[in-house]
């Protein structure tokens, strides 16, 4: 049975910055995007960064960011132990939310999700 287990959520001033860590145990197939989603209070889920296998090509991937953390933002993984990170620079209150990562599977087709890990910044 696959989980994914997230780390390093909590409470930063403004300005600061959190590391958030995503590890995939168990049997998981093939994986060509993993990501990272936050959902604010009162708000829906929405997609905060991805990184993406290109088709055809080996470990050449393309990252893709929400317009709101841009430059602030950077997801990376370790694709041996089926981990992805997001390094989160200058948070503003803005960011604050449950966020969770997401990695799809391509054989057979799934997607699985973490349990979500609070980050909370105060202004």
């Amino acid at each position: 049975q696959v989980q994914l287990v997230e780390s390093g959520g909590g409470l930063v001033q403004a300005g600061g910055s959190l590391r958030l860590s995503c590890a995939a145990s168990g049997s998981i197939g093939s994986i060509d995007e993993m990501g990272w989603h936050r959902q604010a209070p009162g708000k829906q889920r929405e997609l905060v960064a991805s990184i993406t296998k290109i088709a055809g090509q080996t470990n050449i991937y393309y990252t893709k960011y929400a317009d709101s953390v841009k430059g602030r933002f950077t997801i990376s993984k370790d694709g041996a132990k089926n981990t992805v990170f997001l390094q989160m620079n200058s948070l503003k209150p803005d960011d604050t939310g449950v966020y969770y990562c997401n990695i799809h599977q391509t054989t057979p087709e799934y997607d699985y999700w973490g349990q979500g890990t609070q980050v909370t910044v105060s202004s």
